[in-house]
């Protein structure tokens, strides 16, 4: 299985684990939250290319910060399964793009 399949299978897993967590459907969120802050951070090392690295970066930074913003402005405070969807969404995105962000830093001082 190449490296780029990988990621999109821990994208997938990641989405779905977010899910999860929103519902609250498991005595295992401690525990789920940390897979999902390992396999954010898979994505970041296996799913995003160099040629992707710009885009990824701009759509998790944005992704990212509407997400925190919708959470502390209070948008989703009265809807308690969306505002627990964001946070897993945030423990998936964080860790990802800030991998594909030292990547990217990585390969500008390489060259």
């Amino acid at each position: 299985m190449t490296d780029n399949r990988w990621g999109a299978y821990a994208f997938i897993v990641g989405l779905v684990l977010a899910v999860v967590l929103g519902f609250g459907l498991t005595s295992y969120q401690k525990e789920l939250t940390w897979v999902l802050f390992l396999v954010g951070v898979v994505v970041g090392l296996f799913n995003v290319t160099s040629h992707e690295t710009q885009s990824f970066l701009t759509a998790g930074t944005i992704l990212a910060l509407l997400a925190f913003l919708g959470l502390n402005v209070g948008v989703f405070s009265n809807v308690e399964l969306l505002a627990n969807i964001l946070k897993g969404i945030l423990t998936l995105f964080i860790p990802a793009t800030i991998v594909v962000a030292l990547k990217a830093v990585y390969e500008l001082a390489h060259e």
